[in-house]
């Protein structure tokens, strides 16, 4: 049987391919202003099929034409701290992935000349203020890199009522999935976590798990490392943490048994690159079955799973 096919109209960019498998069992009035428009409605890419077959051999006088129709949801990404050290290599992975990047930030646009910034629409506003219908509306999906250091209300506000307020606004907005960044709690027993930037933390991811009990993704890295830029700056954190990594990864099998003592990965803890970070981050944005928390382990996994 010979067959013919004519496309009715053509796909804007070719849909991402899937990415690998990163389900986890479920353990346990500052305004806004965008450099580019943002279309307020759900993007779809509509296309049609057209299909005519005969019979080899056989003149094709009476074949019939079969229209198809499919509706292909565009992916559209929005980066919360998107400017930050993790939200712009998050912002980053997912445009070299060919993902429509929102960032909403206080301090907007970076500074850097990279030419990939100006594939993303970068909004300055802030989470207790913005107007969410200038970022939300059309997003499959929200990451949330929001939190900080300060005196404890300042962290309590940064790390958990910023992200709550966030997870809440989502929901609202029918954003099907929310990926949290948040912090490993390096094996110290709960009740000594009482800083603001754990209870923080824990109170946000608590937010989104109940917001989003089988789309929700929390990520628990310990120390982050890589090239920051604090202002005109470039802390290489990376000299410090990939050689600890390697080290620790090496040992691995001989600190085991001491894994199980309180507090001690605050020693034995692995650090985390920031595009490790990244990749697990933006896969689990695509990827619907990906769900629940992630340790520091399975944050390597994915990453390495999504450079395959």
């Amino acid at each position: 049987m010979a067959s013919s096919l004519s496309y009715a109209a053509a796909i804007s960019r070719p849909p991402s391919s899937p990415s690998p498998n990163l389900r986890t069992l479920f353990p346990s009035g500052i305004g806004s202003r965008a450099s580019n428009p943002i279309s307020h409605t759900n993007r779809f890419l509509r296309f049609g099929v057209k299909c005519s077959y005969a019979d080899a051999g056989i003149k094709d006088t009476n074949s019939r034409t079969i229209d198809v129709e499919a509706d292909i949801k565009a992916e559209r990404l929005v980066v919360l701290g998107g400017s930050g050290f993790v939200g712009s290599a998050i912002c980053k992975a997912a445009v070299s992935r060919g993902i429509e990047v929102i960032s909403l930030s206080r301090s907007g646009r970076p500074t850097s000349l990279n030419s990939w910034e100006d594939q993303v629409t970068w909004i300055t506003g802030d989470v207790f203020y913005v107007n969410w219908d200038e970022v939300l509306p059309g997003a499959t999906a929200v990451i949330s890199t929001l939190g900080g250091f300060g005196s404890e209300e300042q962290m309590q506000r940064i790390n958990g009522e910023a992200n709550i307020i966030s997870v809440t606004a989502a929901k609202e907005y029918g954003i099907p999935k929310f990926i949290l960044i948040s912090v490993h709690d390096y094996n110290i027993p709960s009740f000594l976590l009482t800083s603001g930037y754990f209870t923080g933390k824990r109170k946000a991811e608590s937010e989104v798990l109940s917001k989003y009990p089988s789309s929700g993704v929390i990520l628990r890295p310990g120390f982050i490392y890589g090239k920051r830029k604090v202002g005109n700056y470039e802390i290489p954190l990376d000299l410090i943490g990939e050689p600890v990594e390697r080290l620790l990864n090496a040992t691995a099998s001989f600190t085991k048994p001491l894994n199980a003592l309180p507090a001690s990965d605050l020693i034995l803890a692995p650090p985390v690159s920031v595009d490790d970070v990244a990749l697990a981050a933006v896969n689990a944005a695509k990827d619907d079955d990906c769900f629940g928390v992630f340790t520091i382990n399975q944050i390597k996994e994915a990453a390495s799973g999504a450079k395959v």
